[in-house]
């Protein structure tokens, strides 16, 4: 019998590791995904394409390829992002300040300011500094550390208005007590302190009015529109117990589970004391931070944008005389990737809206909604899945961007009152679906080094949380106050 190898149609046989480097290309998860997701973009370019204008129908087409690409990273997200300005120029499906509107808008360069500024704490090793002093606060347990920081990052949204101020603040910060508590680079208990400061400091903050972007949209278009002043304390009162105090112990919980880790090692959890004096840098990068914060606080009297705020900081730390960060700073310590991708979702929010999809989408769900002027619980229900579905179509501020210009109409067609219908918009931003919704999870995955795998998965974990548990508990609150 022959031994040789069968020959191809055209006489010439196939090597074996070709065949193989062909098979695992096929067969390869990530060229799978890439395969589902044209297929699913052509199919909505399809389906839209009959029900929308052509406009539309492409910001839609766009949408759905771009958040899929994020979600399943399949190609890297400033990949994406790219890919994204180039398609939206090319076609003329919005104004170039409109496509690129997330390079000049503020959440933009405060990322790039928050990463010079963590650069510059690790540089002058502020950081070490507080994570010593830092890690006597917290115990000497796992389970304490991850309570102390989410109580900690938490506290910090009272008095600092900015998310993405306050994760670039004090991620770096976290990373530094990792080190020194001895949770080294992946592992769990580092990865779960990471996320109890920056999910700690975002999630819960949805119930301080000052504290998050949505929460301000919603107030200023409600008085704007609507004439409806919403209250610092009525919020407080309304949502903190449940999406407040109530999810940030649910986070703590979840955390621990998901990311177990052994206690600190004794030599490691021990109080240890700075005797040595500040260095000067340092005390110019405090002087610097205490600036930044003091005008972060206060920028409801001045009108200074957070971002900008921080790019004048990070300019002095910059600056070679300072002496606050290494020569190559912008070569070797910051993360241009990270910056395209939130341009990139800041600039597809702003060609969906500048489209009107979002508007369309709303009123083409609420005519299929079945309101009902007897069934309150229903229609809170389902004003709250509209609004989650504009999220998932746009991002987090796009909610009240989009919901409260309509909210007179949907309290017509609700029978509830207006007041009513403008707080379902907090249950629907406050539960976070993907991490590309909200540019300041962007910004903690950059800052951190989070996996975008290990946001996604708490992001989801919650979300399912809080539809069957945060958000029945929060309706039966209302309920005591009496606004149900």
């Amino acid at each position: 019998m022959s031994n040789q190898q069968p020959s191809s149609p055209t006489g010439l046989s196939t090597p074996v590791h070709q065949k193989n480097a062909l098979s695992s290309f096929w067969f390869h998860p990530g060229f799978r995904k890439l395969v589902f997701i044209m297929v699913l973009t052509v199919t909505v370019a399809v389906v839209t394409g009959f029900y929308l204008s052509v406009t539309m129908a492409m910001a839609a087409t766009l949408t759905v390829f771009c958040i899929a690409m994020w979600a399943t990273a399949v190609m890297p997200e400033y990949w994406t992002s790219l890919l994204f300005f180039l398609v939206a120029i090319v076609l003329h499906m919005a104004p170039v300040q409109t496509v690129f509107s997330g390079f000049y808008s503020s959440p933009f360069w405060l990322l790039f300011s928050g990463m010079v500024l963590g650069a510059a704490i690790r540089h002058t090793r502020l950081d070490q500094r507080v994570a010593r002093r830092f890690s006597g606060m917290l115990g000497h347990r796992y389970r304490s550390i991850i309570a102390g920081i989410v109580t900690s990052a938490l506290l910090l949204a009272f008095v600092m208005p900015s998310a993405m101020g306050r994760i670039v603040l004090i991620v770096p910060i976290i990373l530094a007590l990792a080190d020194h508590l001895g949770y080294e680079s992946g592992s769990k208990g580092r990865t779960g302190m990471v996320l109890a400061a920056s999910l700690g400091t975002f999630l819960p903050a949805f119930s301080i009015l000052p504290s998050n972007t949505p929460n301000m949209i919603l107030a200023a278009m409600a008085e704007n529109l609507h004439g409806l002043q919403i209250s610092y304390w009525d919020y407080f009162l309304l949502h903190f117990p449940v999406l407040g105090m109530f999810k940030a112990i649910l986070l703590v919980m979840l955390i621990l589970w998901l990311y177990p880790d052994r206690d600190p090692l004794p030599q490691q959890a021990d109080d240890v004391v700075d005797v040595t004096p500040l260095t000067s840098p340092e005390r110019r990068l405090i002087i610097v931070l205490g600036l930044s914060l003091l005008f972060w606080l206060t920028d409801a009297i001045h009108h200074v944008s957070p971002g900008w705020v921080g790019l004048a900081a990070a300019l002095y730390c910059l600056a070679p005389i300072s002496g606050l960060t290494k020569a190559k700073c912008l070569n070797t310590d910051i993360n241009f990737a990270s910056l395209f991708f939130v341009a990139g979702i800041i600039g597809l929010g702003a060609v969906i809206s500048a489209s009107g999809l979002g508007e369309a989408l709303v009123r083409n769900l609420s005519g299929h909604a079945h309101f009902s002027s007897d069934q309150p619980l229903w229609n809170i229900g389902a004003l709250t899945v509209i609004s989650t579905l504009v999220a998932m179509v746009t991002n987090l501020p796009g909610i009240p961007a989009v919901m409260t210009p309509l909210a007179s109409d949907l309290a017509s067609l609700t029978g509830l009152p207006l007041a009513t219908v403008l707080m379902t918009q907090v249950l629907a931003f406050s539960n976070v679906f993907m991490p590309y919704q909200a540019p300041p999870l962007i910004t903690a995955m950059s800052v951190g080094k989070l996996p975008m795998s290990v946001v996604t998965r708490m992001c989801l974990t919650l979300f399912v949380i809080g539809i069957v548990i945060v958000a029945p508990l929060d309706l039966l609150w209302w309920h005591i106050l009496g606004l149900l």
